[in-house]
């Protein structure tokens, strides 16, 4: 079975909606002008990926420390410890500002992308996981490469 949840799909993409908002923030000076005033300057551009996608990246990680849950041994073990690597990552590098950190959330996001698949391959992950992480992931990095070429 690879049909996705219905749910499980409109939640994902709608939460890849502030990276698309930030992109579209950074590429378009009006509406950049329009968020800042309507809803404020942390909703818009860079600042709206970075702090979004460094709680994304946090929650993450409970949800492969979740798939870890469903094996024991050495292999519970090893998925704990990478459970944990994407909200190292946004913790530890994030900083340095904006050009710096949206390039390593992007790469933190390619990294969550072979961990997603990791877990897949070892039967952890739902049969349709890599179905919806491969193309919201597309979606993330194309939007973070905006805040890093922008």
């Amino acid at each position: 079975m690879t049909d996705i949840p219905r749910s499980a799909l409109i939640l994902t993409l709608a939460g890849a909606i502030p990276f698309v908002w930030g992109a579209a923030t950074l590429l378009v000076p009006a509406l950049e002008a329009w968020g800042r005033t309507t809803i404020g300057p942390r909703f818009v551009g860079p600042y709206i990926q970075l702090y979004y996608g460094a709680i994304i990246l946090s929650f993450m990680s409970g949800v492969l420390w979740g798939f870890a849950t469903r094996t024991s041994g050495s292999r519970a073990a090893t998925g704990y410890a990478l459970s944990v690597i994407p909200a190292l990552w946004a913790f530890f590098m994030t900083g340095g500002g904006p050009v710096a950190a949206n390039m390593n959330l992007l790469f933190g996001f390619i990294g969550l992308l072979a961990l997603d698949a990791a877990f897949w391959r070892w039967g952890l992950a739902p049969p349709w996981w890599m179905h919806l992480r491969l193309p919201v992931t597309v979606i993330v990095v194309a939007c973070l490469a905006v805040g890093v070429i922008a």
